[in-house]
């Protein structure tokens, strides 16, 4: 995806969106707020690429981010939400921003020190960042602290999930495709040879993690809006992991792949789940064929996940353009 295929993509997705959440009442509000959790995903696994695929780092902290943004989002709302009925959007977008930027501060409080490392270093300290901020919000009783933390207003919605979603994939393409973008690619390809021609390989690294950041706070604050409820439990290090499996099922620096992986992600257990309550629709035998799914939904999604990456190892969707060319 180019940068004028961006901006046809982000134009028609805001219209698609926009028309979409007029009849968004009449879809089944089961399947609709899987909408807004694939929205989500979206988000958070297009701007990991940005840090894992296009900068060729390897960064297991992104539940952190999503967790400042989301904590960051629902005590704003909470505390300002009721002040002005007219004025929520208002609202409800500034504390998505703040919580945006506050997580954008922790990806630089934590980017320049730790990213002078390479590969598995790396991955130790953002992984224990990550598990540092779910510490802290679990020991911060203003939030809720392990209890977990009720969130007053459900604002998120089928516009605000895909709407950031579109200007997600068009910043980071954008991003990817100017002069700047250049210099993720020379540190992503040869770190070594990027720094031999003078360019700041760190720059580079703590901007790709600023960004991505900052997009994990925002989809961090559309989660706490779409669920009302979150805990530290929430954003564990498995839900790094569930990010990652995206960035790297949909083919690392593959904009489209990765889209499609986090939707394909999204709906797996829910389909899995779909099949094993079928015999709860009316008309359908209770004793049908597919009633051993419940106890095993996991365990095929886990499966499935390995007979993907075993066949599939360089990505669903590996044919990309190269970005130096």
């Amino acid at each position: 995806m180019n940068i004028r295929h961006a901006k046809t993509f982000f134009l028609g997705a805001l219209v698609l969106c926009f028309l979409v959440s007029l009849f968004a009442n009449q879809i089944n509000s089961y399947w609709l707020f899987i909408s807004y959790d694939i929205g989500i995903n979206i988000i958070l696994a297009v701007s990991l690429n940005l840090i894992n695929g296009y900068t060729g780092q390897f960064s297991l902290g992104h539940a952190g981010f999503m967790a400042v943004g989301a904590y960051t989002a629902a005590a704003i709302t909470n505390q300002f939400g009721e002040l002005n009925p007219y004025l929520s959007i208002a609202v409800f977008l500034g504390a998505l921003l703040a919580g945006g930027l506050l997580a954008a501060v922790a990806g630089l409080l934590v980017g320049i020190p730790t990213l002078r490392l390479r590969g598995d270093y790396l991955a130790i300290v953002t992984l224990g960042f990550g598990e540092i901020i779910r510490v802290v919000f679990q020991n911060m009783q203003s939030v809720g602290g392990a209890r977990g933390l009720s969130v007053m207003h459900g604002w998120t919605n089928f516009f605000w999930a895909f709407g950031f979603a579109a200007v997600t994939v068009y910043v980071v393409t954008a991003l990817v495709h100017s002069t700047y973008g250049r210099g993720f690619i020379a540190v992503r390809d040869d770190e070594v040879a990027a720094s031999a021609m003078g360019i700041s390989t760190t720059k580079y690294k703590v901007t790709a993690f600023v960004v991505g950041a900052f997009f994990a706070g925002i989809a961090g604050g559309l989660y706490a809006h779409s669920k009302q409820f979150i805990t530290p439990g929430g954003f564990n290090f498995m839900q790094s992991i569930a990010i990652v499996v995206m960035v790297i099922l949909g083919g690392m620096g593959n904009t489209i792949g990765v889209i499609i992986a986090a939707i394909l992600l999204t709906l797996l257990p829910e389909g899995l789940r779909a099949i094993a309550d079928i015999e709860h629709i009316p008309g359908i035998v209770t004793a049908h064929p597919f009633v051993w799914v419940s106890d095993t939904r996991m365990i095929i999604y886990s499966l499935l996940l390995i007979i993907l990456m075993l066949t599939r190892p360089q990505g669903l969707f590996s044919l990309r353009k190269s970005l130096s060319k």
